[in-house]
């Protein structure tokens, strides 16, 4: 087609056929058919694949989700020269992929979800595998499917507990909670062997006065209004985020929900903003649902065990041990239990990532004496003195050797002696 284009612009430019020949390296007889414009057109030859098509089709009768990657591989040791791209691009000309239709069921066709305003709230946790502060952290994030107004609560773990203190703080930043939940079978809300919700899932869903809605299993679809938000919120926020400890990362992301994902525009010149404020809300009880946090930490040696962001004290006889923190749910305080299981410290609770020290002043004076007795003014010992082995460890080592006086010879003559008794 560029050879046609570029004859005919040399001809309108005056060129002979004979110019036009030597230039583009062609014969006049040929330039003369596309002057005419009877050149016939040039069909496109055999598919490169075409050779190993019956064995490409008794693969993916093997397997039907063969990798393209892994076919290649296979063709090249059997004489396929081409590229995995031609590869690629020859079994989409042909369609030699078979359809799966557990893969393709609900992707062919789809249809819109009506979701009412304040019928429904969509949560999920957010996986963060790098943080500045150094450990994996998880936000739980949450979405009013009709606005779209999302909002996150960063959690330590996936626990029950966990969930329902994230949830909380959710709904409280909400401003209420949408009358329905929907979720995916998370172990925290649904019972692996059986399917079906938790007793205490159910026990927090009658606290706030709303129905538990589990998507169906394989079908994350269903729930695409906050798999859609927990995309948004780690690459527009996450991503570029300038925060360094959990406490300045939940901060910011409260900030940046309210600047940011709030003023979103909708149609008829609205924002998510300006829905979800008209959202009818359900009203929230008073006090959370008092679920009960437990963690293990090992005390420091400055007797301190972090929790929740923070660092709370114990006596300095406990430093090096493994003890359990309590918490309940919208109580103000936290208890830390001796490997015993009794009570040894009740500590006001600090907010979460605070990176506060709470430290009892009892607890400071016993640490304080501790250190003081530890304390000494003798000489410290030599780092880089001379000392050789000495007579024991060197008669110790001969023993060892088999060359000392505790070493035990045997005498072979005594065995001669014995085979000639026996001979007699």
């Amino acid at each position: 087609m560029e050879d046609d284009v570029e004859i005919h612009a040399l001809k309108g430019r005056g060129w002979s056929v004979a110019a036009i020949a030597r230039h583009t390296g062609r014969d006049p007889k040929t330039i003369r058919r596309y002057l005419a414009g009877d050149l016939p057109a040039r069909g496109k030859g055999p598919s490169p694949l075409e050779p190993f098509r019956p064995y490409v089709a008794a693969r993916f009768g093997d397997d039907p989700h063969l990798p393209a990657t892994t076919l290649h591989a296979e063709l090249r040791a059997l004489g396929f020269e081409r590229s995995y791209p031609t590869l690629v691009r020859e079994l989409r000309a042909l369609e030699l992929r078979p359809r799966c239709e557990c893969c393709r069921s609900g992707a062919s066709a789809t249809a819109e979800i009506h979701h009412g305003p304040g019928a429904e709230l969509q949560f999920d946790w957010l996986e963060l595998s790098e943080t500045p502060w150094g450990r994996p952290a998880r936000v739980l994030v949450g979405v009013l499917p009709h606005s779209s107004r999302l909002r996150g609560v960063f959690a330590e773990g996936e626990t029950f507990a966990h969930l329902a203190g994230s949830l909380d703080g959710l709904l409280r930043r909400f401003g209420g909670t949408a009358k329905s939940w929907r979720t995916d079978r998370m172990a925290a809300i649904v019972s692996p062997g059986t399917g079906r919700i938790r007793a205490e899932a159910a026990a927090l869903a009658k606290h706030y006065g709303v129905t538990i809605a589990v998507c169906p299993p394989n079908r994350p679809q269903r729930k695409g209004p906050v798999e859609r938000g927990i995309g948004y919120l780690a690459q527009s926020w996450w991503r570029s985020a300038p925060v360094a400890t959990p406490a300045q990362a939940q901060a910011d992301l409260d900030r940046w929900c309210a600047s940011a994902a709030d003023r979103r525009r909708r149609g008829n010149g609205e924002t998510v903003g300006s829905l979800a404020d008209a959202e009818p809300l359900l009203s929230l009880p008073a006090t959370p649902f008092p679920a009960e946090l437990r963690a293990e930490r090992v005390v420091s040696r400055s007797a301190l065990v972090a929790f929740e962001g923070n660092r709370y004290s114990v006596g300095p006889e406990l430093a090096g041990q493994t003890v359990t923190l309590r918490a309940r749910l919208g109580e103000l305080h936290v208890e830390i239990l001796a490997p015993s299981g009794a009570a040894v410290a009740r500590h006001r609770r600090a907010p979460s990532g605070a990176d506060q020290i709470v430290r009892s002043s009892e607890h400071a004076i016993a640490l304080e004496r501790v250190v003081l007795e530890q304390f000494t003014s003798a000489k410290a010992c030599p780092r880089k003195p001379n000392r050789p082995p000495g007579e024991e460890a060197l008669a110790e080592a001969a023993r060892l050797r088999g060359q000392g006086d505790g070493a035990t010879i045997v005498d072979l003559a005594a065995y001669a002696e014995i085979a000639r008794a026996v001979n007699r």
